[in-house]
């Protein structure tokens, strides 16, 4: 814990202990109610904080998650909060989350993917360029091997690896035009080979 975090903590202690003191103070006259009263809004506050703390684990798990279709070499993509739909590949066994961008032409992996998947990204030479939405950006380009979808096995996916900052790869269309079907509707992208 730093001295901030440790200063933080510190200050709450003693807010809730004034409060505390202030409530038990107001209140010396009924001590047994009282002291239910604060147990009572005691559980309130930690159920607060555990709904806050496992808020991605609870969403992650309620939200619907791709799905594949047992040979039939189909997926089924939910539409995530944001609008967009997201897809996990398993990239030389490695997964990694993308971000499905029918208007980017290639696949474009984030630094931190490519070096998650054992590519040594500070010996690449970023000689492409790319037009994006916020102008122009470096590009490497790579190759993946052993790209996976369920049961969908790709042995050679060309990328490049963007040399800007991005949250999240994206699978563009030099990947998504291996499929013979991509359908949108109902909240969900539905990809079949």
């Amino acid at each position: 814990m730093d001295g901030d975090n440790l200063a933080r903590l510190i200050y709450l202690v003693l807010l809730g202990s004034v409060i505390a003191g202030y409530f038990f103070a107001q209140n010396r006259n009924n001590l047994g109610k009282t002291a239910q009263q604060a147990a009572v809004w005691g559980l309130i506050f930690v159920g607060a904080v555990a709904v806050i703390g496992l808020w991605g684990d609870i969403r992650n798990s309620v939200m619907p998650s791709q799905s594949y279709i047992e040979g039939q070499a189909t997926v089924i993509v939910p539409r995530a909060n944001d609008g967009h739909y997201y897809v996990t590949l398993e990239v030389d066994g490695t997964p990694v989350r993308f971000v499905i961008d029918t208007g980017a032409s290639d696949v474009v992996l984030t630094q931190d993917d490519a070096r998650k998947i054992g590519i040594d990204v500070d010996n690449l030479f970023f000689g492409g360029i790319a037009n994006t939405a916020n102008g122009e950006v470096r590009t490497a380009r790579v190759k993946l091997h052993n790209v996976r979808l369920g049961e969908i096995t790709d042995l050679v996916v060309s990328a490049s690896v963007n040399a800007g900052e991005m949250d999240t790869s994206l699978l563009g269309m030099s990947y998504l035009q291996r499929y013979n079907k991509i359908e949108l509707g109902g909240g969900k992208m539905v990809l079949r080979r």
